[in-house]
């Protein structure tokens, strides 16, 4: 019985061994969004940084953000935004870094607050022994986004708007108050000038002596 040990033992590291592992080679280093917080139906994009922590060069294959969130009734909002596949696969050299923008549109009826949108970069690295691509991992990177309360804009808006007509109000008062002081300026010196031309008219004639 304990001789068998040994035997299992070294067949369970060959069954281990045969077992294909994906050799990590990448990090996303960094993800963040273009704006602080968005309104339901806004367009941006997550600014992706993808680090090649290995000796030989990597190629991303996939890039994508997925959120998983609420509409505004309750049902689940489930959707995966991709890098334009286009242009990839697209190579790191190592240890360099590479920068990438993914496109986000949040829908119309998307609920108001916060939610995690999950970054994942599918990589594969450069065996240069055997000369050939061989699949790695597959990083991850949370990235909190903010959608805005649609009543919460419709109030700053009417909030700044109310403010622009003070101050029109508050300038055409000014320009009211100015009018008036100048009026009644020119009222007083027009009444001194007619009390002062009355005076001499009314002024007695001195008779010649005789």
């Amino acid at each position: 019985m304990y001789k068998k040990r040994p035997l299992v033992t070294l067949l369970c590291f060959f069954v281990l061994m045969a077992i294909p592992h994906a050799a990590r080679a990448a990090t996303i280093t960094s993800a963040t969004l273009d704006r602080n917080s968005y309104l339901a139906g806004q367009t941006g994009y997550i600014s992706v940084t993808v680090y090649n922590d290995k000796s030989e060069k990597i190629r991303v294959t996939e890039l994508s953000a997925t959120i998983n969130y609420y509409y505004t009734d309750g049902t689940v909002y489930l959707q995966k935004f991709f890098f334009p596949t286009d242009s990839l696969p697209d190579e790191i050299t190592a240890g360099q870094s590479k920068s990438y923008q993914i496109p986000i549109s949040l829908p119309t009826n998307i609920a108001a607050g916060y939610t995690n949108l999950l970054v994942e970069s599918k990589t594969d690295l450069w065996r240069s022994q055997d000369e050939r691509w061989t699949t790695s991992d597959h990083p991850t990177y949370p990235v909190k986004l903010y959608i805005e309360s649609a009543y919460k804009q419709s109030y700053e808006n009417s909030q700044q708007q109310l403010q622009e007509q003070m101050a029109v109000n508050e300038n055409l008062t000014n320009t009211m108050n100015l009018l008036l002081g100048t009026t009644v300026v020119f009222a007083s010196v027009a009444a001194f000038l007619m009390f002062f031309v009355f005076a001499r008219r009314m002024k007695p004639t001195p008779q010649p002596s005789s």
